[in-house]
């Protein structure tokens, strides 16, 4: 498997990740009769892309980044080819991973497999057993995953959000690495640093921490705004610029933060730009007295993520992801999410509404909600429990009762009144 860092990478790290591979290494031996061929999709090597070595200067990098990150996400896009036996003409016809129209939906959709739904459904089992919050909150989890996207967790201390993303690597045999959020965490202390070799005389690339799986931002509002825009490159692009050289970050790539929205003496707020990178903002919530209880009784002896194994490995989760893009959306189903984007930017009570990135999410975030639920299309029924945790986080209230999550229910609730409800059929 070709590496996209440094030799010194492997070296540097060694030491500190060897029980971590180890564990890693077994789990996905013991996946490894995943059966693929489900998911209809080519087998795809995992791992970084490219040697960033081969980069002599920052544009030539940025180019072969670019490009191999394309080239990964066609594999990964692409289901595998079959034999053709239509005429040409029908065979020349291009095929297209785009969302399928209301004309493509005159035939009945068919469901995901009872494969995909057992294996989602053991994960979320999986998670549920360490972390004890809603079903629904969990799901919106796994929504998350499958998106590809950026978690930020908003809740008070001591409800399980460290606890979760150690649980969410483990059940996916993923790497981990946290950072705890100071004001005097540096960026390059998140990314990596230069090293200078006095033998060799030259300088090495010592990565950070956010070359991993999962990068957890534990309390990230504490950090610096300086720190905070050291993730903006590998939230949005996967990558990392250093030294006029840019680096492939891992796939899958996933951001978890945290920021405790009770205490704000010596944190940073995080800018509109940054939040709007991720994808959902999600509260954990209390525990209700029978999960608290089972939580109790749950580490009587030691702790459950002691005990929790791999569900998932990282070719079948990028596989999934992929499968969630093939879900059916219609033309009218789109036409209804962007009309509930823009009727945030409209409304009275709104200072900024969502961006088309809010309408772009949305619309992953409907298409991967249809495949947890065992759908093979959208139908507006998913949309409403989207709202909050995709857009909330996205938009500047005038109303400063408003800012504060519980008493938005009721804007949601009229945003979803005012627009009429879709033909999807």
């Amino acid at each position: 498997m070709a590496s996209n860092l440094p030799p010194v990478y492997s070296t540097a790290r060694g030491a500190d990740d060897a029980s971590d591979n180890t564990n890693l290494a077994t789990d996905n031996a013991n996946l490894d009769d995943f059966d693929e061929s489900i998911l209809n999709l080519p087998d795809r090597e995992s791992g970084y892309a490219n040697d960033a070595d081969a980069a002599a200067t920052a544009e030539t990098s940025k180019t072969t980044t670019t490009t191999g990150n394309q080239d990964q996400q066609s594999a990964i896009d692409t289901p595998a080819a079959a034999p053709v036996s239509q005429p040409s003409a029908t065979a020349a016809q291009p095929t297209s991973s785009a969302p399928k129209t209301a004309a493509a939906q005159s035939q009945p959709v068919p469901a995901p497999s009872a494969k995909v739904l057992a294996l989602l459904q053991q994960l979320q089992n999986s998670l549920a057993d360490v972390v004890q919050i809603n079903s629904d909150t969990l799901q919106l989890v796994l929504v998350n995953l499958l998106c590809r996207g950026h978690l930020l967790i908003e809740d008070a201390p001591g409800l399980g959000k460290t606890t979760l993303a150690r649980a969410l690597s483990q059940a996916l045999a993923l790497r981990m690495k946290r950072v705890q959020c100071t004001p005097d965490l540096m960026p390059s202390d998140i990314t990596g640093i230069s090293v200078y070799n006095s033998e060799e005389h030259k300088f090495h690339f010592m990565p950070g921490p956010v070359f991993s799986n999962i990068l957890l931002a534990d309390e990230i509002n504490r950090a610096t705004p300086r720190t905070q825009s050291a993730l903006l490159e590998a939230m949005a692009e996967g990558t990392v610029t250093a030294d006029r050289k840019t680096y492939n970050l891992p796939k899958p790539f996933m951001v978890i933060a945290t920021q405790n929205p009770v205490e704000y003496k010596g944190t940073f707020p995080l800018p509109e730009a940054q939040l709007d990178r991720f994808f959902m903002r999600l509260s954990l919530g209390y525990p209700d007295q029978e999960q608290e209880l089972r939580l109790m009784q749950a580490q009587l002896s030691g702790h459950p993520l002691d005990k929790l194994s791999a569900v998932l490995n990282e070719k079948s989760l990028l596989a999934l992801q992929a499968q969630a893009e093939k879900i059916v959306i219609s033309q009218a189903m789109m036409q209804y999410i962007s009309q509930l984007v823009r009727a945030t930017r409209e409304h009275p009570a709104v200072r900024l509404g969502a961006s088309p990135r809010g309408s772009l999410a949305l619309m992953r975030a409907a298409r991967a909600t249809a495949l947890v639920n065992g759908k093979g299309a959208v139908t507006p029924d998913l949309i409403p429990a989207l709202l909050e945790p995709v857009l909330g986080h996205r938009l500047i209230f005038r109303d400063n009762n408003l800012q504060q999550t519980s008493q938005r229910q009721a804007f949601w609730n009229q945003l979803v009144a005012d627009i009429a409800l879709p033909d999807y059929s």
